[in-house]
């Protein structure tokens, strides 16, 4: 066994720090928020999964009767059934379980106003200024999780830490399988509690990096927590090359369970890198006619966010997949315009250029449009052209009565043909229905 160099685990111990961290996991999300709202599913395996008809057709969640059974999420609804033909399959709610979402937090901040969405269904409280208000960690924990269910019939899973990554670790190792569902990890019990665990159960920590640090001789936590940094390093150098420093360090910190990262409620205000949107077609697209109708769609999908966010972007990007799916061919190319812009048609000739020039004919599966090299729309010069003054008022024209009567309000005659996508989109939040 490797020991620290010395006064390097005095400096761990401050380093990991002392507040109070939560991280909240909601159990099977999506499946205890059908299952609450009507009690005949209570005790029956359950799904949420994409329409069986189309591509969508694959398990979204399963409750832990159908994990039983051995049916997993990403899993094909097909291969599910064969496994439990009672499977009982509800088809997503997606606006509803951003509702009840919403809800939780809301009991969240009853406990403290520093609440961090981690995902819809986890989430990152920082109790430390509330201890003196509500009592020990574990006694708010129990309380906050008999509101939530009392109150959304959702059962949730609490982690506790002196960080935000110890209490991921905490809950992923040990509240999702206890049967109170709320474990405390401090950090005076890392090394008996988390060292002696598989490398695979360390957050961040995948099947194929499991294999290589395997190669590397690190078989638990506790194995690269124990060895020195730079020791660390050069192990990763000499597996990974040159350029693996940092990594190694990463994972090294983690082990160690090192994060300063606070818990930030502001998290989906910071600035996006890019505004996209992508689909997977209902059937393969072959004519160039039928491709474009949903070129357009996307683009139009892309520019409106653009414009309600209050950005420009001076690159496009568009992606594409084409069959067959054994070996599938496709492309990511972009393009950068001369000058930053938002408008629809601008946009959709640069990506149908793009399109055109890489497309290897085959048919198309899957497509994605984005714009990137964002900038705030308000800070850029936009011409005073007469017909760029025009287009501007006309899509702030359609934005508005979009916003007010939603995306079907208004839509181009080509997504009215049984190739257009439009309508269907509209019923859907993140590629799931609403």
């Amino acid at each position: 066994m490797i020991n620290y160099i010395s006064g390097e685990e005095t400096n761990i111990v401050k380093e990991r720090g002392s507040r109070t961290i939560f991280l909240a996991d909601c159990q099977s999300f999506y499946t205890s928020v059908e299952k609450a709202d009507n009690p005949t599913y209570q005790h029956k395996p359950l799904v949420v999964a994409g329409d069986p008809a189309l591509r969508s057709g694959i398990i979204l969640a399963a409750c832990p009767l159908a994990k039983k059974l051995g049916i997993s999420t990403a899993e094909r609804l097909g291969e599910a059934v064969k496994k439990c033909p009672d499977l009982i399959i509800v088809r997503p709610r997606m606006q509803h379980y951003i509702d009840v979402s919403l809800k939780i937090t809301e009991i969240y901040n009853e406990y403290t106003d520093l609440v961090e969405v981690f995902s819809i269904d986890e989430q990152f409280l920082d109790m430390s200024g509330s201890l003196s208000l509500f009592g020990d960690p574990m006694s708010i924990a129990s309380e906050i999780q008999q509101k939530v269910l009392a109150q959304t019939g959702v059962w949730i899973r609490i982690g506790i830490g002196p960080n935000k990554m110890l209490a991921k670790t905490a809950t992923d190792i040990w509240a999702k399988k206890n049967d109170s569902g709320i474990f405390l990890l401090p950090a005076s019990d890392i090394a008996t509690l988390l060292w002696p665990q598989p490398v695979r159960l360390m957050f961040g920590i995948g099947s194929r990096m499991e294999r290589h640090l395997e190669r590397l001789g690190l078989y638990t936590i506790g194995e690269i927590a124990r060895t020195p940094l730079p020791r660390l390093q050069d192990k990763f150098r000499s597996h990974f090359g040159k350029q693996s420093n940092i990594q190694a360090e990463v994972i090294w910190r983690t082990a160690n369970g090192i994060d300063h990262s606070p818990v930030k409620p502001e998290t989906f205000e910071t600035p996006p890198k890019s505004i996209g949107h992508m689909m997977t077609l209902p059937r393969d697209y072959l004519q160039p006619a039928e491709v474009e109708t949903v070129l357009l769609e996307l683009t139009e999908e892309v520019c409106q966010d653009s414009r309600r966010k209050g950005y420009m972007g001076y690159v496009v990007t568009v992606s594409c997949m084409c069959s067959p799916f054994e070996s599938p061919t496709g492309f990511s190319r972009q393009m950068k315009l001369p000058d930053p812009t938002n408008n629809t048609n601008k946009i959709y000739k640069a990506a149908k250029e793009i399109f055109y020039k890489f497309w290897d004919r085959m048919p198309v599966r899957r497509l994605g449009v984005s714009l990137s090299s964002l900038m705030d729309a308000e800070t850029y010069q936009v011409s005073f052209f007469e017909d760029e003054k025009r287009a501007r008022s006309l899509e702030k024209a359609t934005d508005s009565i979009k916003e007010r009567y939603g995306n079907t309000a208004i839509v181009r005659a080509s997504s009215l043909t049984h190739v257009g996508q439009a309508l269907e989109r509209s019923r859907k939040i993140g590629g799931h229905y609403k």
